[in-house]
């Protein structure tokens, strides 16, 4: 047999194992999606919450470099300290370790046998993604099929490398592997990263051994390169990232550089001085699942000490002083690093408009303020947010547009398509902030003012229009429908007090007992407050309907 007939079956295994991988892990982060959230706030528990959740992701995930590339994101969108990102990656090498478990169950679970149970699952997961109604079923039906492409990949690459056990060049090479402890790391290093994916090396490593080719020293030593390997895709990841963002990957590397010297060192004296016998004996693909995992829980128990140490040693490589400090008119919490996990995108677009609208409130109270006080100090900042709130609803419409384009389940698509219509509403609170201010710069221009009883009543009806907007800001950053129907309350108020106001004011003009200059742009102010009250309701009312739908959501679940 040519090496062309091995190459090209395993190349399409590997393909078929890769796609297998993605399937599922995009069934599970879907299925998952709802619980994303509470796992985002988990983001500013301890070390040891934060180890926890790069465990869970990533097994989710099915990816250790996706977790890594994701964690990235958050640095550079300053949902995540450096301090939390290091636990999470050390999560991250533990979780890694399920798929290698799943490829050698064929081993210790013989009815999993991919020629047996993968055309079963593929059946099974087909007929339920043509059956199903709810979406909770279709994402499972991808979880089935993904575990059933998986499957027949392995049993691809193991059928194509099966004629290689005979081969005295492939035995030779891993055996020059096991006694060469470098060659042995820079050979895993260097296939994980071509392929980028050290759950497909340790796959492509496992398939190998089931042939009867490689030994246990040369696997162990392959094992740890592959976990330096895989640190390729997140140093990629942060070109063009903030300084905090790159130290995140370097982070990443540090970790695994070191944790693979010091158990490289215990393996070579195991090896050689030891047990010398052991080392070349052929290993199976259970004991390659149990090294793996018993090496990457042993360095995070053994690094997890010493982690703020790895940090320091990170800003120093990147020189950096202090963590980064974004200016209000950027984009804070988004990263396109997170779109890779979809949820948690949606979850950072939810505080990135949150952010917007705490901004908005700034406008507002600045903006009212001038209005009564009619300090011109304060126009020109009023003038320069309103340029900020248009630049973030820009560039949050866009990242929402991204996440569209991603695979998000139904209840996310809700909330991103909420989402887009509460900046809207955001985005003309700001345009009605600076109509407000441009009375005042009307009235200076005209040399006119309000009368003290027209400021008294402006008074009233602001501090109504102002406890509306902060109330469905509220409703929104806190997931409370108390507050969303505090500001249905209030804009009934304003309302009320926009007519009262407006037509006890067109009688005095009627009546000439006020200057007609200064009364239009009194009722000016008096239509910029009812409109921004307008849109606080309309804001309300998206956090109810939401409330409305997520909870049909968990009825639908349960």
């Amino acid at each position: 047999m040519s090496y062309a007939e091995i190459i090209i079956p395993f190349v399409g295994g590997l393909a078929l194992f890769i796609y297998g991988m993605q399937i599922m892990a995009q069934g599970l982060q879907n299925a998952a999606g709802t619980k994303m959230k509470q796992l985002l706030k988990a983001l500013t528990q301890n070390k040891l919450m934060g180890v926890l959740l790069g465990t869970v992701v990533t097994a989710i995930i099915q990816s250790s470099s996706a977790t890594t590339v994701m964690v990235v994101g958050f640095v550079n969108a300053g949902l995540m300290n450096l301090t939390q990102s290091m636990s999470v990656i050390m999560g991250a090498n533990i979780g890694t370790t399920v798929t290698g478990w799943l490829v050698s169950s064929v081993e210790w679970a013989k009815f999993l046998s991919p020629s047996v149970i993968a055309p079963v699952v593929v059946m099974v997961g087909v007929i339920l993604m043509i059956t199903a109604k709810k979406a909770t079923h279709k994402e499972i039906s991808s979880i089935i099929i993904g575990f059933g492409v998986l499957f027949i990949g392995i049993e691809m690459m193991s059928d194509a490398v099966y004629p290689l056990r005979e081969s005295a060049t492939f035995k030779t090479l891993f055996v020059t592997l096991g006694n060469s402890p470098l060659l042995g790391v820079l050979a895993g290093a260097a296939v994980t990263a071509i392929i980028q994916s050290s759950s497909a090396s340790v796959g492509i490593l496992q398939t190998l051994a089931a042939s009867g080719l490689v030994p246990i020293n040369a696997a162990v030593y392959i094992i740890m390169g592959q976990n330096i390997g895989t640190c390729i895709t997140a140093m990629l990841s942060s070109i063009g990232a903030s300084k905090n963002a790159k130290c995140a990957a370097y982070m990443h590397l540090l970790f695994n550089i070191i944790g693979t010297i010091i158990f490289s060192i215990l393996s070579i004296i195991y090896f050689k001085m030891i047990n010398p016998e052991i080392g070349i004996n052929l290993i199976t693909q259970t004991q390659i699942s149990m090294i793996h995992t018993a090496f990457n829980i042993a360095t995070t128990i053994l690094l997890f000490p010493f982690s703020n140490w790895i940090i320091v040693l990170a800003k120093k490589l990147n020189r950096v002083e202090k963590e980064d400090q974004k200016d209000e008119s950027e984009l804070v919490h988004l990263d396109d690093r997170v779109l890779e996990t979809p949820s948690f995108a949606v979850q950072s677009a939810v505080l990135e408009v949150i952010r917007m609208g705490h901004i908005v409130e700034k406008n507002l109270n600045t903006a009212t303020m001038t209005l009564l006080d009619r300090d011109s100090h304060n126009i020109s900042k009023v003038h320069q947010r309103e340029i900020t709130i248009n630049n973030l609803c820009s560039g949050i419409s866009d990242y929402l547009v991204k996440i569209f384009n991603t695979h998000i389940n139904e209840r996310e698509n809700s909330i991103v398509t909420s989402l887009l219509a509460i900046i809207t509403d955001m985005e003309r609170i700001g345009d009605h902030c600076e109509s407000l201010v441009e009375c005042v710069e009307d009235l200076e221009k005209e040399k006119v003012s309000f009368s003290d009883s027209a400021i008294k009543e402006l008074k009233e009806m602001i501090d109504k229009t102002k406890e509306s907007y902060i109330n469905a800001l509220k409703a929104i950053e806190f997931s409370d429908t108390s507050y969303a129907y505090e500001t249905v309350r209030a804009e009934d108020m304003v309302d009320d007090m926009e007519h009262k106001l407006r037509a006890g004011h067109i009688n005095r003009l009627a009546n000439n007992l006020c200057n007609v200059r200064s009364g239009i742009r009194y009722l000016d102010s008096l239509t910029s407050l009812e409109r921004i009250s307008d849109h606080a309701l309309n804001i309300a009312q998206v956090a109810i309907n939401e409330n409305r739908k997520e909870k049909r959501c968990a009825e639908a679940i349960e």
